[in-house]
């Protein structure tokens, strides 16, 4: 599978959509390049709620690796969406080119990272890292595949996924998440919301036993996207997913004139809701209107 990513991610195909080698190279010769910011937190973000997923293709039972390739440092915290993953037993795998910042690479990727960090001075260069990365990669695919674990992957269902989100209460500048807890109640709920034109992300993490939060310090005038995503000890079951716009800032109203001399006039409104100051401008009329 693979996306591509500036602002806002984008899924080039699915783990499912290429069956043959050949359909898989055909698919990166017509690829175009995305141009853009580099939000890689977002990309992460993505990459878990979209991608691996099984209605996209991941299967339950296989390892989960993530391979990022980025030329530049991250514009946000790409940090605290990789540990994320992480977490859920994803292998990160960072290669950076021309001004990728390499602490942050090595801040993303899993251990061990003499194995899981690489950085070339251009483009070109990728292609003497493809014969040493496809042998650790595949190494680490059958020692990860063999190694026993007490816990095995959560599935996902009814049983381990939330339903019913209701965004409420909404202003200018806060909302309200509820929804119904799975029956299996999570370890930890993450709830991630972003304005939905390429804003930062930003992430709350609760406790398992809790089904409601209030947003606040948000944008007006502004759609965001939300996600609710349970976490388990050995995975993240499906995530709700929801989007509302926070209502535009208050506007005063009813503008009157009065009191007009040869160089002055009285200006009156009705106040504008939470308000505290305002900002009056005047200029003269164009040419050619009476003064």
């Amino acid at each position: 599978g693979l996306s591509q990513y500036s602002s806002d991610p984008r899924t080039e195909w699915d783990l499912s959509a290429h069956s043959t080698r050949e359909q898989l190279l055909e698919a990166v010769r017509n690829l175009r390049y995305k141009g853009g910011n580099t939000f890689t937190g977002l990309a992460l973000t993505h990459v878990l709620e979209q991608n691996l997923k099984p209605d996209a293709g991941a299967r339950l039972e296989a390892e989960k690796l993530v391979i990022l390739l980025t030329d530049g440092k991250s514009q946000d915290d790409a940090n605290l969406a990789a540990q994320t993953l992480k977490n859920l037993g994803i292998e990160i795998f960072a290669i950076g080119v021309k001004n990728a910042d390499e602490a942050e690479l090595r801040q993303v990727a899993s251990e061990p990272l003499e194995l899981t960090v690489y950085n070339v001075l251009d483009f070109p260069l990728l292609s003497s890292l493809v014969g040493k990365l496809t042998r650790v990669l595949c190494t680490r695919i059958k020692e990860r595949s063999h190694k026993e674990t007490a816990d095995t992957p959560v599935s996902t269902g009814p049983q381990l996924s939330p339903t019913d989100l209701k965004i409420s209460a909404v202003t200018s500048k806060s909302m309200h998440l509820a929804w119904s807890p799975p029956l299996r109640p999570p370890k930890k709920y993450r709830v991630v919301y972003y304005p939905s034109k390429g804003g930062t992300p930003k992430e709350v993490v609760l406790e398992g036993a809790v089904s409601s939060l209030q947003l606040s310090n948000l944008t007006s005038h502004t759609e965001y996207l939300v996600s609710v995503i349970p976490v388990y000890d050995s995975a993240a079951g499906d995530g709700l997913r929801g989007v509302t716009s926070t209502l535009p800032l208050s506007s005063p109203r009813s503008l009157r004139v009065s009191e007009l001399s040869h160089n002055s006039l009285r200006l009156s409104w009705e106040a504008a809701q939470g308000a505290t100051h305002y900002l009056v401008l005047c200029s003269a009329a164009p040419d050619g209107a009476e003064d």
